[in-house]
């Protein structure tokens, strides 16, 4: 492998984690309320627990905000690895973005590598690697949001499942590892959520 090649994906890689940083809740609750989200409710700064603090229009935003953040550098690291030739036979580039991203909103180098759980920016960054299978995923989660009241559980169960639609529609091997391995870590990012489901104590979105 060349050096430009690989200096070129390392670099991509690393402006990724830090767009992928950009705590978009912590700011906008920070710049509207004056308060840092990492200290209300769950601690954490996705769009759900900026919902406590600002309401359902800061939620829709933020999590908009937050799934762009996913689509728009994987979408990017596409047409850079075909342009660059950055080995676009093995997808590795716009996979290891789409890592970097969700590691960056998780482990934020802005808020000393605290975040959210990468629910809306995973899920952006599927829609970059292969839409119909992101929008799948974003409607699950909507649907199983609606009937539950409970976004925990549509998270889990929809990215769970993003592997097995990669799978279905027959996307590269470095895709369906991405999400399986995505969708273990966002699993994780929400044991806290999983203990409280099974006391029956977790938070609905609305009653």
């Amino acid at each position: 492998m060349e050096i430009f090649t690989i200096t070129c994906i390392l670099a991509i890689t690393f402006l990724a984690y830090v767009i992928g940083s950009f705590p978009t809740g912590y700011v906008l609750v920070k710049a509207i309320k004056g308060v840092d989200i990492r200290e209300v409710g769950s601690g954490s700064t996705g769009a759900t627990n900026v919902k406590r603090v600002l309401g359902m229009k800061a939620f829709i935003f933020v999590m908009l905000f937050d799934g762009f953040k996913g689509v728009l550098p994987v979408m990017g690291a596409k047409y850079l690895e075909v342009k660059f030739s950055l080995l676009p036979e093995y997808h590795i580039l716009p996979v290891l973005v789409a890592i970097a991203i969700i590691t960056g909103h998780s482990k934020s180098v802005f808020l000393g590598f605290k975040g959210g759980k990468s629910v809306a920016s995973g899920v952006g960054t599927i829609i970059g690697l292969y839409w119909p299978v992101g929008l799948i995923t974003a409607a699950t989660w909507g649907v199983l949001t609606y009937f539950t009241k409970i976004v925990s559980i549509s998270s889990i169960v929809a990215v769970i499942l993003t592997p097995v639609w990669m799978f279905v529609f027959k996307q590269p091997v470095s895709f369906i590892v991405y999400c399986a391995l995505g969708a273990a870590y966002i699993v994780y990012l929400h044991r806290e959520n999983i203990k409280r489901l099974l006391s029956g104590t977790e938070n609905k979105i609305r009653n």
